[in-house]
């Protein structure tokens, strides 16, 4: 079931949300959206489910269009939190499980085992205006992979997360996918990204500035980053042939640098000024490509 985007143009009156945009979006894999504020990731997901209308362009999923007849085979984590504070979890889940058509009895199985996981088995009847922020996430969580999706959208997942939480949504997801869920998601944060995704699309006002696979995105950008340690002062290296960026570090430096020849030439350099602890080469992480990418316009 691969979901296909051609084309996609979204318009606002005079403003265009996104623009053009082609996708092809692995079956059983996990697919990444990067973008700062307003780079039209949201909107991709609302066209994605139907919610908003397309401009220019069609989605397909296994070859037809998404309509209300699929919604028992998409799950949605919308970046807006939306449960109703008065309700019991459990109310609320039985609630939205009939929506997706289940009944009352596999609901309340799959819920105990999910809050079971959660490690917080006691909300079953607790209020949601009781719970913290973090604990009313992973009920909302719930709620977009109770009835077990084919399809799964989650928009900013982790945000507002502590690291032990973050660490128990990640597993659950991978686990998700593991199970044959296709899996699409936004993130601010590149490392959640870089862990998960084979795929991805950063997304810069509407329009896609990179795309496809981890690896070749990564091969293709050439240039590498560069750790050094050591009890002398780096910061002659600063303007040395083949450094794009040298950052300053209490222990030594980091630097940027255009391929894999001039961290040899740096090394040759370094002999007999003093003790380095520390001299590792490195592909280049995410964050180094959104930048040079997307700029000074990222918020």
């Amino acid at each position: 079931m691969t979901l296909l985007l051609k084309d996609v143009t979204k318009r606002f009156n005079e403003h265009t949300a996104v623009k053009r945009l082609s996708l092809e979006i692995p079956e059983k894999e996990m697919f990444g959206f990067l973008g700062g504020n307003g780079a039209g990731k949201t909107t991709t997901f609302r066209m994605i489910l139907g919610l908003l209308d397309i401009t220019e362009g069609e989605i397909t999923w296994n070859g037809e269009s998404i309509n209300y007849d699929k919604s028992h085979l998409i799950g949605y984590l919308p970046e807006e939190r939306g449960l109703y504070p008065k309700l019991t979890v459990k109310e609320q889940l039985i609630y939205l499980g009939k929506l997706r058509g289940m009944n009352k009895q596999s609901i309340i199985k799959e819920l105990e085992g999910w809050l079971e996981r959660f490690k917080v088995p006691e909300y079953m009847n607790k209020k949601v205006d009781e719970l913290s922020k973090g604990n009313q996430q992973k009920i909302q969580f719930i709620t977009a992979v109770i009835h077990k999706p084919k399809l799964l959208i989650l928009d900013e997942p982790f945000s507002g997360l502590d690291p032990v939480n973050v660490e128990m949504l990640k597993e659950a997801v991978v686990d998700l996918k593991e199970q044959g869920t296709s899996i699409v998601f936004s993130s601010h944060r590149m490392e959640h990204v870089e862990e998960l995704c084979e795929h991805l699309c950063i997304l810069h006002k509407g329009t896609p500035v990179v795309q496809g696979a981890l690896k070749d995105i990564k091969r293709t950008f050439g240039k590498k980053n560069l750790m050094i340690h050591g009890d002398f002062n780096f910061d002659f290296l600063q303007d040395f042939p083949g450094v794009v960026n040298y950052k300053k570090l209490a222990q030594g430096c980091e630097l940027q640098i255009t391929n894999e020849d001039v961290s040899q030439n740096i090394f040759a350099e370094l002999q007999g000024k003093g003790f380095v602890s520390k001299f590792d080469l490195e592909e280049p992480s995410l964050n180094d490509i959104f930048i040079e990418k997307v700029g000074a316009s990222y918020e």
